[in-house]
């Protein structure tokens, strides 16, 4: 009669397994741990794109609704109280229905001074955020995005 004989993974081949897998962790976690930042990072810009298209979507209907350069119109139920044509720094926020307080810090400025997006829980809060400068009679609004503390 034939003895059975079992067989498993010796002591080295576990040991080789293992010290692979942990050269194999010392390179993929650092790419993961920077992926925290990127991801701040496209949030941010998301918002400046969502800020811009609200600022021309507001100028837009202004036109189509001949309304005056600083008079207000309704969008989504909201009113936006137009500078130049273009929504003021107090009314931003509403023409990009910007209510999720859980990524953002909303300041308003006055009508015609900067209104800032500041992104929370960023490393470094104030260079993570976007700005809006309402628009002159010369120059459209300005939108800039910070993402240096990001």
């Amino acid at each position: 009669m034939k003895a059975s004989q079992e067989r498993g993974f010796t002591l080295i081949e576990l040991v080789v397994v293992i010290t692979i897998l942990g050269i194999l962790s010392a390179f993929a976690v650092p790419r993961f741990i920077a992926l925290d930042t990127q991801a701040r990072v496209a949030t941010v810009n998301g918002l400046a794109g969502s800020v811009k298209s609200a600022a021309s979507l507001a100028r837009g209907l202004a036109m189509a609704n001949a309304a005056a350069a600083s008079g207000s119109v309704t969008m989504e139920g909201q009113t936006i109280t137009l500078n130049n044509y273009y929504p003021d720094s107090a009314t931003i926020a509403k023409a990009v229905n910007s209510d999720n307080t859980n990524d953002f810090t909303f300041t308003a400025g006055t009508a015609t001074t900067v209104s800032t997006w500041t992104k929370n829980n960023s490393p470094t809060v104030a260079t993570c955020e976007v700005t809006y400068l309402p628009a002159t009679a010369s120059a459209p609004p300005v939108v800039a995005v910070v993402t240096g503390g990001c």
